[in-house]
């Protein structure tokens, strides 16, 4: 006979709940403890980064608000999406609920677009800046460069936006999931 008296399930009231997987306490300390490192150290390179382009006009260079802007959309990512990510790694049961999963969802995914448009924006920028030196500066402005900045948070702002549906469009399971979180249903499986 099983013992059933070891098993711990997420939600101790339900039926259906899924059961906790336990770690040993040696390994959820030190994963924990790796995953607060890379969190904190993220977050305290893209505020320096920040704050050093912020204070130093002459720093206010297009390229420097590329990395400005990069800088923050990872700060962002070391505040929010990691320290998140780290608990929905290490922990079995999601403890958030059901409207900070789609918000992390989303936040995660704008970040993302948001770091991969600015490191587009950078490695179009340092093209320009080798291919045509010469007219380098009359091409690439302060002014052009925000809007272009600009232009990929709209973008990234879409993207994170018009994914779901996209997906819900061309796979039958994603509809079904995401029709069961926006309803608030899905504590309920």
């Amino acid at each position: 006979m099983e013992k059933h008296e070891d098993i711990q399930y997420c939600f101790q009231d339900g039926n259906s709940s899924c059961r906790k997987v336990l770690l040993s306490t040696s390994i959820y300390i030190t994963l924990y403890i790796f995953f607060s490192l890379i969190s904190a150290v993220t977050v305290f390179l893209n505020v320096l980064v920040i704050i050093s382009i912020s204070h130093f006009k002459q720093l206010h260079t297009p390229t420097n608000l590329l990395i400005l802007s990069l800088a923050v959309s990872d700060l962002l990512v070391g505040l929010i999406v990691i320290p998140v990510m780290t608990v929905a790694i290490m922990e079995s049961c999601w403890g958030f609920g059901e409207y900070f999963c789609a918000f992390h969802f989303f936040i995660a995914c704008l970040c993302t677009s948001l770091s991969l448009g600015n490191l587009v924006l950078i490695s179009i920028d340092r093209y320009v800046a080798v291919c045509d030196p010469l007219l380098y500066h009359s091409k690439i402005t302060t002014t052009r460069m925000m809007c272009c900045i600009s232009i990929t948070c709209y973008l990234a702002l879409v993207n994170s936006l018009i994914n779901p549906i996209i997906y819900a469009f061309f796979y039958p399971w994603f509809k079904v999931t995401a029709k069961l979180i926006l309803t608030l249903k899905i504590r309920r499986l």
